[in-house]
């Protein structure tokens, strides 16, 4: 076990640092530097196009489930925007088939569209399931979590403002009251860009994991070599 944490330690540590600098950066971009009026509370209403903490760790994720190398990250690269265009398929599609109450519709295309993406791994080996699933997942959470707009009549918000805010009609019906109301087409290109994000954090941790590697202390010969039998 002792050996094992130690070969793990650079990259360990590479991954600790860039996921505090992600999350640092993300919600200070999305709540603090871009965004669309002060909410009083020492937060500021995020604009319509803002980053997900969360999703960048799903393909942050799958970057190292591909191989963590160069080819891995324009693989799940490639999945994420597939996913998350399936996802853009799903707000799109989904709210004709059947809107607010009636889930089904939701439901029904989500299956159809997890099919299509599933039995689209027979296009060959570039094509990585996992990754586009990751994406599709994302789109999905955060649909739900923005007010499921265009199922919802205004879910999205009218006008991305703090006066909206005040008006239930406007608001939309994303968390917060409304504060992450945001139309489909904005989460999408949200959810796409925070993969991308996470594909490039991937690749800045194996490549700083290599370089702590350098500096750390490796493993000793005595460490590596297995215990002897009893």
């Amino acid at each position: 076990m002792t050996q094992r944490l130690k070969s793990l330690l650079p990259l360990s540590i590479a991954v600790g640092l860039l996921a505090f600098l992600w999350l640092e950066v993300s919600l200070n971009f999305s709540f603090h530097w871009f965004s669309d009026g002060d909410l009083g509370i020492g937060l500021s209403l995020p604009h319509n196009f803002h980053l997900i903490p969360p999703a960048a760790f799903v393909s942050w994720a799958m970057f190292f489930a591909a191989g963590a190398d160069r080819a891995a990250a324009g693989k799940v690269a490639v999945a994420s925007v597939i996913g998350a265009f399936s996802g853009l398929l799903l707000m799109w599609i989904s709210p004709a088939v059947a809107d607010l109450p009636d889930f089904w519709g939701i439901a029904a295309t989500a299956g159809v569209l997890a099919l299509v993406v599933t039995a689209s791994g027979s296009l060959g080996d570039w094509y990585f399931i996992p990754g586009t699933f990751g994406g599709f997942a994302t789109i999905v959470f955060w649909w739900i979590a923005t007010g499921l707009d265009g199922w919802a009549e205004g879910g999205g918000g009218v006008g991305n403002s703090v006066e909206a805010l005040g008006n239930p009609a406007t608001a939309g019906s994303g968390a917060f009251g409304g504060v992450l109301s945001t139309p489909i087409e904005w989460v999408f290109l949200s959810c796409a860009a925070t993969l991308l994000c996470g594909v490039l954090l991937g690749l800045a941790s194996a490549r700083l994991a290599g370089v702590l590697a350098v500096v750390l202390p490796a493993p000793s010969q005595a460490e590596s070599a297995p215990a002897p039998a009893a």
